[in-house]
């Protein structure tokens, strides 16, 4: 597997101040975004400085004065090239939220968020996932199974699960919304799109109005012999009767566990009786 570098994640349309730009007009731009701070460049798009929502708040009071005279020359930047592990070390030892992408003359041309990171390590994980279920599904049928990445059409998914958590569905629209979702995992047997892990997310998706989804899509080398025999997975959605993600339930009386989880611990490092996580007392 090939290293990733930080052209693999970094956001191209880049929120930026040129230098010329007022701290009013600055403060006026962080205040229509979720920014906390913006690149400053020059005409030529070149990267002169950063600057952040704390340095504009001190000067405030000079809201005619131009964002070149309150910024520091210079910032901490990256490459497209530079290794995706080296800039998140980067990043954490300078504690910076953002950092400025440039390219070989100096230009801004991308930039790479710590959730963008974190985003890295969650879709690192998911093949690990997929060849997890392809050796599982190899031990139980005796049959060899491949898989690949691509997009699956979300009405076409027979789910496997038929409760999802509220609070976990509003994480995932929550982390759509940023780009920032693992992809989902996708038996296909036949003309079956059988979904095995990522619930919350397709339905998170199927709401927020999508049509397809990132996916590792297993499927059987030997189609016919593996079309012959009934999963277990087909077995539950029988079961319970589920067609589609539309018949998923979403519970709102109880929380996901790791929610449930979470909440006792802190309640128990708080001195508050862990009963009352349970009761939402």
């Amino acid at each position: 597997m090939s290293t990733p570098r930080v052209r693999d994640y970094m956001v191209l349309e880049v929120e930026h101040l040129q230098d010329t730009a007022t701290v009013r007009s600055a403060i006026h731009e962080l205040l229509r975004g979720r920014h906390h701070g913006l690149p400053v460049t020059d005409r030529a798009r070149k990267l002169v400085g950063f600057v952040s929502a704390k340095e504009l708040l001190r000067r405030a009071s000079d809201a005619d004065t131009p964002i070149s005279r309150i910024i520091r020359p210079g910032t901490i930047t990256a490459t497209p090239d530079t290794g995706l592990d080296d800039a998140a070390r980067i990043m954490f030892r300078f504690g910076l939220r953002d950092l400025p992408i440039i390219d070989e003359h100096g230009r801004l041309c991308g930039i790479l968020s710590n959730l963008d990171v974190v985003r890295s390590h969650f879709e690192r994980a998911s093949p690990v996932k997929a060849d997890t279920l392809k050796r599982l599904l190899r031990e139980r049928y005796g049959l060899p199974f491949s898989f690949h990445r691509g997009l699956v059409p979300i009405d076409r998914l027979t789910p496997t699960q038929w409760k999802v958590f509220e609070d976990e569905l509003e994480g995932r629209r929550y982390e759509l919304e940023r780009g920032f979702a693992e992809p989902v995992l996708v038996l296909q047997k036949g003309d079956a799109w059988i979904l095995v892990d990522g619930h919350h997310r397709a339905l998170a998706a199927r709401e927020m109005g999508l049509t397809q989804l990132q996916a590792f899509v297993l499927r059987s080398d030997r189609p016919e012999e593996f079309a012959r025999q009934e999963t277990g997975f087909e077995r539950i959605a029988h079961e319970h009767h589920l067609r589609t993600v539309d018949d998923i339930e979403i519970d709102n009386s109880t929380h996901h566990p790791l929610v449930e989880v979470t909440t006792q611990l802190i309640r128990r490092f708080e001195g508050q009786p862990v009963r009352d996580a349970a009761s939402g007392e």
